[in-house]
C-alpha cells in the first residue's frame, strides 16, 4: 500500500494527472474560500490543534527547469500525509501556501485509512489564505488511535523568491543554468507540499523526485534508486531517496541541478556539491577537508555518533540565509562554502570554517533534538553559534578562534540588548505565532546573546559538567522535542552528580534571569569600599522600559576577576548591592572584573580604579589580558553613551593604542570610534578626529610594514592578518600618504593588467574601497566590470562592497537602482548593497530616500525571502541623530502602517529609540568631544 509511492508507474500516473489538470485550468485559477458563515473558527488560529500527529509523508515532485509557454517555471507533485488521530475530530487542518491543489470528486484531497476500513467522507475543502491552511471538513469524526492517509495533488510556481521550493539561476560558459532548490525554514515547507508545518510535528519523509535527464537530484537521504523513463513525452530520471530520520518539516531539503561534487567516504559519506567549474577549479576542497574533522569534533563533544549515513553540503548561487542546517543536505550561499586559496581572504576562510561548524552543530542540537516551538529558537541558534567557534577551532587550532566570539557576538549584541526596545531570549508561545513573527525572532538576540549566555554558562559550570549534562539531554530527547527547561534540568543533574561546582542556586533559577528578561546588568565596583552593585544597563538612561520583569531586572552574576594581574577566586553577585572584603584596593593595585569577558555584563569602576587601569594600559598594556583590553574600551564608550562616565574617560582608553599591535583591542576601539565618527563626521569635530586617529594608527602601519618586509609577505598569525587590514584601512582613510600611495599603486597596476591582480586577498576589500573612493567613474566602471567576471562569490562580495565606496552621488544612485533588478544585483545581495551605500557619507540620504520611496514595492514584491527588512531598516537609520531625521522616521512609520513592516517591526522601534538617544547624546557631548580631539591631535 505505502510502497506504491516508490513504484515508477504510480509516480508517472500521478504526475501526469497533475500536469494534465494544470494545462487544462491554468496554474493559479483554483480558489476555494471559506464559507461565509464560518467565523473565528479553528482555521483562524495560526497554531495547529493537537488532535492529529503526522507519522510519514510520501512526496513525489517534478520541478521544471524550463519555463512554460507563459514564461513561468513550475513544479508538480503529489503527497500522502500519513497521520494518527489522537483525539476525535471532524476537521483536518494542514498547512498549504501558494499551492494550486487539484480536485478529485470536487474536493482538494482524498482521505483513506491505512487498514482499508472506511474513512469519513469529506464534506468540504477550501484554502484559508491568511493562516495558510488547507481546511477539510468531514461528515463524521476521525477515530482516536486510527491512522489515516491524506492524498493531495498540486502545482506550484518554482519562483525566484528564495523561499520554499524555488529557482536559482547562474551562467556557466555563457549558458544559463537553472537550479531547483529549497528553503523550508522556518515556515516554507507548506509552500512545497501540504504538511503539518510545525517543529513539534516530526515525521519520516519518503521523497521521490522526477528531473531532467543529465541532472542530479539530492535530498536529505541517500539516493537508493534511479530510473530513466519517459513521462508525457519528456525524458526524465526518477530518483528515490532513503527515508529520513524522524524530523521536523523545516529541515526537508530538495535540490535538482547539473552540479557535481568532491567526496570522501571514511565511515560517513561526505560530499561537497557546487557548479561544475567551481568543483574543477578546486573551490570545494577546503570544505571537504574541514567537514570530517568538524564532524569528529562534535561526535566527541556531544558523545553521540553522527546520526546519518551521509553529509551533503551544497553551494547555491541564490540563497537568502548564510546557510541552512537541513539534516543530511546543508545548503549554503556560495561565498560561505567555496574557498579559493589564491583569491579568498583569511576572513573568507574563517567564515567557511565557522559556518560549516555552525550548521554541523545543528545535526545534533536542533535536528536530532528539536525545540518544541519557535519562541525558544535562541537555544537552537545560540548554541550552534557558540559551539561553532569550538568546532572551527578544532579544525584550525592555530587561529585562536575562540577569542573572536567577543567581537563577533558579545560586543555586537550588547549594542542591541542595551535598548529599552530589546526583548528576552525566550518569549511566550502565544506571542510568536504568525510567519512574520517567527521570522523576526531569528535576530541578533537569538544568535549572539544566546551564544554569549551559553558561553557564560559553560564557564561557570566548567566544560566537563556542561558536556555531561548535554550528553544526557541529547540521549534522552533524541528524535523528540523539548523546551528550554529540559536542558537546565539535565545540566543540574550533572552539577549534582559532580558535586564540585558550587552554585548559589539551581541552574534553572540562575538562567531564568538571563533568558526570561531582556537586557543585561552593568556591574559597578567601588574599590575604596569593596562594594559591588548591579543595575539594568540602558544606552539611553532616560528611555522607559515598558516590559515588566518578575525578576525586577536583577541577575545572578558570576564574576571572575583579577587584582593587579593575578586572577582571584570567582564570586557571585546575588543582590542589587553587596560588599566584598577582598576587593578594597590600596596603593597602585587595580581591580579588573569579568576576566576574559566570560560574563554577559558590562563593568564600571570608581574614578580611582579607572585611573589605575588607564595608567597600566599606558605604561604596560600587556599586563592586562588581550580580551580585557578590548573590553575596557568597549565598556568605557558604552558607559559614556549611557552617561555613567565622562566621554573624555572613554576617549582616554584609546591612548594606549599608540603601542598596541593586537587585533582585539584595536577592533574594539575602531568599532566604538566609528559611532563617534557617525555622530560627528559632518561637524567641525571631524578634522581633529581624523588627525588623532592618524597619529594613533601610524605606528601600527609602520609595524606591519616592517614585519611584512615592506608589504612583500603576509603576517604569520590569523589575528595579525586581521590587524594588518585595520592598519591599512585606517591609515589610508586618515590620510597617511605612504598608505594611499601603496594602495593606489596596487590598484593602478591591476587596472593596467586585469588578468593579474597584485593585491593580496586579505587586503582587497580595503584597497578596492580606498581606490574607488579616491577615484571616479573610470575606477567604478572597472570594478563593476571585474564583478561581472568574478569567478567566486567571495571576490564578488568584495567588489560589490567597493562599489558602494564611491563619493560620486550619481554612481551611488545608479547602484541603488541596480538593487531592484535581479539581473544586475542578486536579490540575496540587495539588502547588503543598500546598507553599504547608507554607510557612505555621500550615500546616506540617497539610501534613506530610496528605501522610503520604494518601501511598498520592496515589501510587497520582494517578500521576506529576498530582503532582510530588519537589516535594511537598521542599516539605513544607523547614523540618525537629528530632529529632522527622527521626524522623517516617524513619518515613514505612519505612512507605511497599512503596508506593514513584517520582520522589521522591532528594528523600526529600535531605530526610533536609537535616534532619540543619539540626538540627546550629540547635543550633550559635542563640545567635550571636540575639545578632547583638538587637545590630543595637537
Amino acid at each position: 500500500m505505502v510502497k506504491c509511492h516508490f513504484s515508477v508507474m504510480c509516480i508517472v500516473c500521478t504526475v501526469v494527472s497533475v500536469v494534465s489538470v494544470a494545462i487544462l485550468v491554468g496554474i493559479w485559477t483554483f480558489q476555494f474560500l471559506a464559507p461565509a458563515e464560518t467565523q473565528a473558527a479553528l482555521w483562524d488560529s495560526y497554531r495547529l490543534p493537537n488532535d492529529l500527529v503526522p507519522e510519514d509523508y510520501y512526496i513525489n515532485l517534478w520541478p521544471r527547469l524550463q519555463p512554460d509557454h507563459r514564461g513561468i517555471y513550475i513544479f508538480t507533485g503529489n503527497s500522502t500525509a500519513v497521520f494518527k488521530c489522537v483525539k476525535e475530530t471532524d476537521l483536518i487542518l494542514i498547512h498549504s501556501n501558494k499551492l494550486n491543489l487539484t480536485t478529485t470528486g470536487g474536493h482538494m484531497a482524498r482521505l483513506t485509512t491505512v487498514n482499508n476500513t472506511p474513512a469519513p467522507a469529506i464534506k468540504s475543502t477550501w484554502t484559508q489564505v491568511t493562516t495558510q491552511y488547507l481546511v477539510i471538513e468531514l461528515n463524521s469524526k476521525l477515530k482516536a488511535g486510527e491512522v489515516y492517509r491524506l492524498f493531495t495533488e498540486f502545482v506550484g510556481e518554482l519562483a525566484d523568491d528564495l523561499a520554499g521550493f524555488y529557482r536559482s539561476e547562474y551562467f556557466e560558459d555563457g549558458v544559463k543554468k537553472v537550479v531547483a532548490t529549497s528553503q523550508m525554514h522556518p515556515t516554507h515547507a507548506r509552500k512545497t507540499f501540504p504538511c503539518f508545518d510545525e517543529p513539534a510535528m516530526k515525521a519520516v519523509f519518503h521523497i521521490t523526485v522526477l528531473h531532467e535527464r543529465g541532472t542530479v537530484a539530492l535530498s536529505n537521504g541517500l539516493e537508493i534508486e534511479k530510473v530513466n523513463t519517459t513521462v508525457s513525452g519528456t525524458a526524465v530520471t526518477i530518483t528515490s531517496f532513503q527515508p529520513t530520520e524522524r524530523m521536523s518539516s523545516y529541515l526537508l531539503a530538495l535540490v535538482v541541478s547539473d552540479y557535481t561534487n568532491v567526496h570522501s567516504d571514511e565511515g560517513t559519506l561526505i560530499r561537497i556539491w557546487a557548479r561544475r567549474k567551481a568543483v574543477s577549479d578546486g573551490y570545494c576542497a577546503y570544505a571537504l577537508n574541514l567537514t570530517g574533522p568538524i564532524l569528529e569534533f562534535f561526535e566527541n563533544y556531544y558523545a553521540v555518533s553522527y546520526p546519518l549515513s551521509k553529509s551533503d553540503q551544497i553551494a547555491l548561487p541564490d540563497f537568502y540565509f548564510g546557510a541552512m542546517e537541513n539534516w543530511g543536505l546543508v545548503t549554503y550561499r556560495e561565498a560561505n562554502l567555496l574557498y579559493d586559496p589564491v583569491i579568498s581572504s583569511n576572513r573568507n576562510q574563517e567564515k567557511t570554517a565557522t559556518i560549516i561548524a555552525h550548521e554541523l552543530a545543528h545535526m545534533w542540537f536542533g535536528n536530532l533534538v528539536t525545540l518544541k516551538w519557535w519562541n525558544e529558537v535562541w537555544l537552537n541558534e545560540g548554541f550552534a553559534t557558540y559551539v561553532s567557534y569550538l568546532g572551527a577551532d578544532y579544525a584550525e587550532p592555530s587561529w585562536n578562534l575562540k577569542d573572536l566570539i567577543v567581537l563577533r557576538d558579545v560586543h555586537r549584541v550588547f549594542a542591541i540588548d542595551a535598548l529599552a526596545s530589546s526583548h528576552p531570549l525566550s518569549s511566550k508561545e502565544e506571542d510568536i505565532v504568525k510567519p512574520e513573527q517567527i521570522t523576526e525572532v531569528f535576530d541578533v538576540i537569538s544568535y549572539s546573546k544566546g551564544a554569549s549566555v551559553l558561553r557564560m554558562l559553560s564557564d561557570f559550570l566548567t566544560e566537563s559538567v556542561f558536556l555531561q549534562g548535554l550528553k544526557t539531554y541529547l540521549n534522552t530527547f533524541a528524535h523528540k522535542n523539548t523546551v528550554g527547561s529540559d536542558l537546565w534540568d539535565h545540566l543540574q543533574a550533572a552539577v549534582d552528580a559532580c558535586g564540585a561546582v558550587p552554585l548559589p542556586m539551581t541552574v534553572g533559577n540562575i538562567m531564568d534571569r538571563w533568558v526570561l528578561q531582556m537586557g543585561f546588568p552593568v556591574v559597578s565596583i567601588n574599590t575604596a569600599t569593596g562594594q559591588l552593585s548591579q543595575k539594568h544597563f540602558l544606552l539611553d538612561p532616560e528611555s522607559v522600559v515598558e516590559t515588566a520583569s518578575v525578576f525586577n531586572y536583577e541577575w545572578i552574576v558570576p564574576i571572575r576577576w583579577m587584582k593587579s594581574g593575578v586572577e582571584q577566586t570567582p564570586v557571585w553577585l546575588l543582590e542589587k548591592s553587596v560588599f566584598h572584603s577582598g576587593m578594597e584596593m590600596v596603593g597602585a593595585d587595580w581591580v579588573l572584573l569579568n576576566l576574559n569577558l566570560t560574563g554577559y555584563y558590562r563593568v564600571n569602576y570608581d574614578p580611582g580604579n579607572w585611573e589605575r587601569i588607564l595608567n597600566q594600559l599606558n605604561n604596560q598594556h600587556q599586563a592586562i589580558p588581550v580580551i580585557n583590553r578590548g573590553q575596557i574600551v568597549d565598556d568605557a564608550f558604552n558607559l559614556a553613551r549611557a552617561k555613567m562616565i565622562p566621554i573624555s574617560l572613554a576617549l582616554n582608553t584609546t591612548r594606549f593604542l599608540l603601542k598596541e599591535t593586537d587585533y582585539i583591542p584595536w577592533q574594539a576601539a575602531l568599532d566604538n570610534l566609528d559611532y563617534v565618527y557617525l555622530m560627528f563626521d559632518q561637524t567641525d569635530v571631524y578634522d581633529s578626529m581624523q588627525a588623532y586617529l592618524k597619529k594613533q594608527v601610524t605606528p601600527l602601519f609602520e609595524h606591519f610594514r616592517n614585519i611584512t618586509m615592506d608589504w612583500s609577505k603576509v603576517p604569520d598569525g590569523h589575528m595579525e592578518q586581521y590587524n594588518q587590514v585595520n592598519a591599512i584601512r585606517v591609515a589610508c582613510s586618515t590620510g597617511v600618504v605612504a598608505c594611499r600611495n601603496l594602495t593606489e599603486a596596487w590598484f593602478t597596476q591591476w587596472m593596467q593588467n586585469p588578468e593579474q591582480n597584485p593585491i593580496h586577498p586579505n587586503l582587497r576589500s580595503t584597497v578596492y574601497c580606498s581606490a574607488v573612493a579616491a577615484g571616479g567613474a573610470r575606477e567604478w566602471d572597472f570594478v563593476w566590470e571585474m564583478l561581472q567576471y568574478a569567478s567566486i562569490s567571495s571576490e564578488a562580495d568584495k567588489l560589490m562592497t567597493a562599489l558602494a565606496c564611491t563619493k560620486d552621488s550619481r554612481l551611488l544612485d545608479r547602484y541603488l537602482k541596480y538593487t531592484l533588478d535581479p539581473a544586475m544585483i542578486r536579490k540575496q545581495d540587495a539588502t547588503r548593497v543598500i546598507v553599504q551605500i547608507a554607510g557612505n557619507i555621500e550615500g546616506r540620504k540617497l539610501a534613506w530616500n530610496f528605501v522610503r520611496l520604494n518601501w511598498k514595492y520592496l515589501f510587497t514584491e520582494y517578500g521576506a525571502g529576498s530582503f532582510s527588512f530588519a537589516e535594511l531598516i537598521s542599516g539605513v537609520t544607523r547614523t540618525f541623530s537629528t530632529q529632522c531625521q527622527l521626524d522623517q522616521l516617524l513619518q515613514f512609520k505612519e505612512e507605511n502602517a497599512d503596508v506593514g513592516f513584517g520582520s522589521a517591526s522591532s528594528a523600526l522601534e529600535q531605530a526610533v529609540e536609537k535616534t532619540k538617544a543619539s540626538m540627546n547624546w550629540v547635543t550633550e557631548h559635542q563640545r567635550a568631544v571636540s575639545d578632547w580631539f583638538r587637545a590630543e591631535a595637537a
